[in-house]
């Protein structure tokens, strides 16, 4: 019987030869796939054939944070919800407030380069509120006298004319709106130079412009603009824009309706200008012969009443007039009464007897000699 050892037993390869092998393998094994990509598929293969068991390796860790996501409380989300609402109004209240700076930032630099182009003297001013009376078309300005307003001058903002100051208080100013009823505004067409004045309407909607004869060159769109011969609005200033003409034949002048062309009732910031007046004063018209005779007759009745005025007085005063001959009549006798001794004296000398005046002689003579006699003695 063949004796062999049990397969515990049973001897191979020594430790160190297996291990010199499979160290060997393994090099090879590496260089071979970093150098020839060797490994590549059989490295797809073997991760195909793991993914089943990879998933069913992180079952365990995805139902654990789906309890963990499950386990969150309402209260929680409450907290949640109440925060990002209120970041939300915040971020809203900041973006409207950048919308408005925005838009407020543009009006001011167009009122800045609309103050830089202007010749006259101008304020910036902001409008605080409307006036109480819903009939009129007024506005109240955070500017008064005591920052240089003056009652009659224009409000222009970046687009046109807004209106005009009408009454001027310490520290504030009421502005007449250019659509009110009771507000005119000189203008002329832009396209053609004709001139006329523009009115507000008691809508306060439109603007008429009136006196505008039929046979006008007048056409929808035309531009108005002021034409300065008031001497108040500047010339060239933009009112409004021509939107309908209604010419009728038993009519002598056109209805013209307009629109302005500034936002009257939109403007925030506005612009108070200061025109001076530098125009020379208007030369006197010529009355035509009607209005000289009648200036004439006007000065003759002037005249009669007052000479019949004048002998009124004297008749209504006789006690006067009789006074008044009274002192004229005693100032030529106290005249005479004044020459009355002076005269008497003469008389007097004049009635003396020629014996007299020669004794008189005699003895002025006599006092006369002895005075002459001492100054002859040695």
């Amino acid at each position: 019987m063949e004796y062999s050892p049990p397969p515990l037993f049973k001897q191979g390869p020594s430790a160190l030869a297996r291990l010199v092998f499979f160290v060997v393998l393994a090099l090879a094994l590496l260089i071979s796939d970093a150098r020839f990509r060797t490994l590549e598929i059989v490295r797809g293969v073997v991760g195909a054939g793991l993914y089943p068991l990879q998933r069913a390796a992180l079952v365990p860790r995805d139902i654990f944070m789906g309890a963990a996501d499950l386990a969150v409380t309402s209260a929680t989300l409450r907290d949640e919800n109440a925060k990002l609402r209120a970041k939300d109004l915040q971020l809203s209240q900041q973006a409207n407030k950048a919308a408005s700076l925005a838009a407020e930032n543009g009006h001011l630099r167009a009122l800045l380069e609309l103050s830089q182009r202007l010749t006259t003297q101008s304020l910036p001013a902001e409008i605080q509120y409307d006036t109480r009376d819903p009939f009129t078309q007024k506005v109240v300005i955070g500017r008064g006298a005591q920052q240089g307003i003056q009652n009659g001058s224009p409000v222009v903002d970046e687009d046109g004319v807004i209106g005009q100051v009408t009454r001027v208080f310490p520290l504030q100013a009421e502005v007449t709106l250019l659509t009110d009823k009771d507000q005119a505004v000189p203008v002329e067409i832009l396209r053609t130079g004709l001139r006329s004045v523009i009115y507000g309407t008691p809508k306060g909607d439109t603007l008429d412009l009136r006196f505008v004869p039929i046979s006008a060159d007048v056409q929808t769109g035309d531009e108005l603009v002021t034409s300065g011969l008031d001497g108040v609005y500047p010339p060239g200033l933009p009112v409004a824009k021509v939107v309908r003409v209604d010419k009728q034949a038993d009519t002598a002048f056109a209805h013209v309706v307009s629109l302005p062309v500034a936002a009257v009732r939109g403007a925030r910031q506005v612009l108070v200008l200061h025109v001076h007046d530098d125009a020379l004063p208007r030369p006197a018209d010529a009355p035509d012969a009607a209005t000289v005779a009648k200036d004439v007759k006007a000065k003759k009745g002037a005249k009669a009443a007052d000479g019949k005025g004048a002998a009124d007085k004297s008749a209504a005063r006789p006690g006067d007039r009789n006074d008044a001959d009274k002192t004229a009549a005693e100032k030529p006798a106290a005249k005479s009464t004044e020459k009355a001794p002076a005269k008497a004296a003469a008389d007097k000398k004049s009635e003396k007897p020629a014996a007299d005046r020669k004794a008189e002689k005699a003895a002025a003579a006599k006092n006369a000699k002895p005075q002459a006699e001492p100054g002859a003695q040695p």
